[in-house]
């Protein structure tokens, strides 16, 4: 039982039972192992069997309870789970089961009193149920303590160690989460929660393969868990495997038509592959089957070109002003914000507009960590180390290979439009916003003694272990490639690691995609991001983070001329031919029509502008900002110093700046 060779363990026990046939253990082992193998009916039976012998064998009930769960028939598993925790009160196992299942079934009341016994009778889960609520109440350092004593005394404490991942994973520590739901699972194999955890810690590392392999054990221990089949989904779009993910959701909903996260991904994946109006289908069968759920309603405005019906936009409104004031209702008001920002900009309605984009961002920045100090400080650093100087005493070096080419720059200012372009090429693949790049920078020189991190500790770096972190960050993409010659990192966010790129990787090319930048501030502030872009929400930040932009891409132009090449989203608009020309030869690409043609290209396009892109050039999104501009005071004056720079003609009117 122990190594799970349950085909063996029914082996062993078939000849015992014709001997003992009536053996309360072997029968029990003989029902746990077939539940194992999926023979559930049989399960039953010898379990059953087992309680006519024994009414009083709490663990026997628990295991049945299992059995049940299995096969979905969630009553009988409470009911189960109710007579284990009669026969022995002690089992804080079968009660955090039971409390979980009426919890779930929205008996509230009775889940709350099952947990209540649970912490008078057992001081660990007490313990445990004080750190909850610490990591509850915002005190995460606090609560981190409080696990870790628990573990202290406990190494083997399966809850302790889940609570504590997921407490690492809301803190974007993934690896240390992905270790903690290992030990989980390592305890207790059939601990059916920390494998969908380890599977979302997995997958937000891009170990796509990982985390499939403990969503399939989640499946496996729930058969039929909607949970794990939209779990399963979402990694398959993240992935890249669409049509896999479509499969997997459209499992999930065979099972629950109205179960909400499985219909908002599937829309994320039709709308990915380009089947718009399924999309909008599946986002308005969420809204539908979850009226409060504001990320449906923002996956709709999401969608750019699509339009609210009136009855939509009430219906918002409504949902907005009953919004409970908990953290999922937080969530669901920002969403729906920016959702009825979309809704009265498309009615040319921009004041009421701007007032739902500033309140949505008001209220996400308040759940975000961003400091715009520490960022500029963190520049002026890579400034001085990645100098003239350091690149000519560094040339020669690095990984040879050519493959990539980088477009970095600000989110919402065309980078898009220049991936879809250059992915029309033959010999060009588009993959995604790849973590590679920054993830290796600042991981580099980590746990040196001396204390010596990135960027500073790049000048102590032998030519063989530059060359290997170049070598990594291929090896890493390959997961994302199908054999194009060259591939496409769009991670806009990359513009500060151009000078650890070009150390590592001195061939890859990089395009800078620029826009008008109150263009660029106002479309990256009504964009409510899936994660990152913390600098997003406040308009002082996100100013003072263009300047930082601009700075950054100055100075990589001064100390690497020529590997930069800077493209205007509004210079695309006047004249594709001659700007994909100029990408062309950039990029070391010969010639071909197609990259004019770039809407007809079918490939899988998961950013905001997944629709826009799909369609032939057009002039709709140049200098938007205008239509705003009574409400951007505050953004303009943030921004004088680049604005100054500009043209008289592309300055805001006189009295701005």
């Amino acid at each position: 039982m122990r190594k799970r060779a349950f085909r063996e363990v029914v082996a062993l026990l078939d000849p015992a039972l014709q001997q003992h046939p009536n053996d309360p253990n072997f029968l029990r082992l003989y029902g746990v192992a077939l539940a194992r193998l999926n023979r559930l009916a049989e399960a039953e039976q010898k379990l059953t069997h087992v309680i006519r012998l024994l009414p009083g064998l709490a663990q026997a009930h628990e295991d049945l309870s299992e059995v049940f769960l299995r096969q979905g028939r969630i009553d009988d598993a409470i009911r189960s789970l109710k007579m284990a925790v009669r026969h022995d009160p002690s089992s804080g196992q079968a009660g955090q089961k039971l409390g979980e299942l009426l919890a779930q079934t929205g008996r509230g009341l009775e889940a709350d009193e099952v947990f209540r016994k649970l912490l008078d009778d057992d001081a660990t889960r007490k313990a445990l149920a004080e750190a909850m609520d610490l990591s509850r109440a915002g005190d995460e350092a606090a609560a981190e303590k409080a696990y870790r004593s628990i573990l202290k005394k406990d190494p083997d404490d399966v809850d302790a160690l889940r609570l504590l991942g997921v407490l690492c994973a809301r803190q974007e520590r993934f690896n240390d989460a992905e270790a903690y739901f290992r030990r989980a699972v390592d305890v207790a194999p059939d601990f059916w929660k920390a494998w969908v955890n380890l599977g979302a810690a997995c997958n937000e590392q891009q170990k796509f393969a990982e985390a499939e392999r403990a969503y399939l054990r989640a499946l496996e221990l729930r058969p039929g868990s909607v949970h794990a089949l939209e779990k399963l989904g979402t990694n398959c779009m993240n992935d890249g495997r669409l049509e896999d993910a479509i499969g997997w959701l459209d499992k999930a909903l065979a099972i629950d038509p109205a179960h909400f996260p499985s219909l908002l991904c599937l829309g994320h994946a039709l709308k990915t592959v380009g089947r718009q109006q399924d999309a909008i289908d599946a986002y308005r069968r969420c809204a539908r089957a979850k009226p409060d759920f504001g990320e449906a309603w923002w996956s709709m405005a999401n969608l750019k070109t699509f339009r609210f019906e009136d009855a939509e936009l009430r219906e918002m409104e409504q949902q907005l002003s009953r919004m409970p004031a908990t953290t999922d209702g937080e969530d669901s008001a920002i969403s729906l914000h920016f959702a009825l920002g979309k809704a009265f900009e498309d009615r040319k309605d921009y004041r009421t507009s701007f007032a739902h984009y500033l309140e949505g961002n008001a209220r996400k920045r308040a759940k975000v960590s961003y400091d715009p100090i520490e960022f500029q400080r963190m520049n002026d650093r890579i400034i001085d180390v990645f100098s003239g100087e350091f690149f000519r005493a560094h040339e020669g070096q690095g990984f040879a290979d050519d493959s990539p080419i980088l477009i970095v720059g600000m989110p919402r200012s065309g980078s898009t439009l220049l991936e879809q372009i250059l992915a029309s090429h033959s010999q060009v693949e588009g993959t995604a916003e790849l973590h590679y790049l920054l993830r290796s920078a600042t991981e580099t020189g980590l746990n040196r003694a001396d204390g010596i991190k990135y960027p500073e500790c790049m000048n102590e770096l032998a030519p063989h272990q530059i060359e290997g972190l170049g070598r990594e960050y291929i090896e890493n993409t390959l997961q994302h490639r199908s054999g194009s010659r060259h591939f496409i990192d769009k991670m806009p966010n990359n513009f500060t690691g151009i000078g650890f790129l070009h150390t590592i990787l001195p061939n890859a090319r990089v395009i800078d995609a620029r826009r008008h930048p109150l263009d660029s501030c106002l479309g990256t502030f009504k964009q409510l991001f899936a994660r990152g872009q913390v600098f997003s929400y406040d308009l002082y930040d996100l100013a003072h983070y263009y300047i930082e932009y601009a700075r950054m891409m100055r100075h990589w132009n001064e100390v690497l001329p020529g590997k930069v090449l800077t493209v205007q989203y509004e210079e695309v608009v006047d004249g594709l031919e001659t700007q994909a020309h100029r990408v062309a030869r950039h990029c070391g690409l010969g010639w071909e029509d197609r990259m004019l043609y770039f809407h007809e290209t079918r490939r899988a396009v998961k950013t905001a502008s997944s629709e826009q892109v799909r369609r032939p050039i057009y002039p709709d999104s140049v200098h938007t900002w205008r239509r705003f501009e009574g409400c951007l005071d505050e953004l303009i004056d943030y921004l004088e110093p680049v604005l100054l720079e500009l043209p008289p003609e592309l300055r805001p009117r006189s009295g701005h700046s």
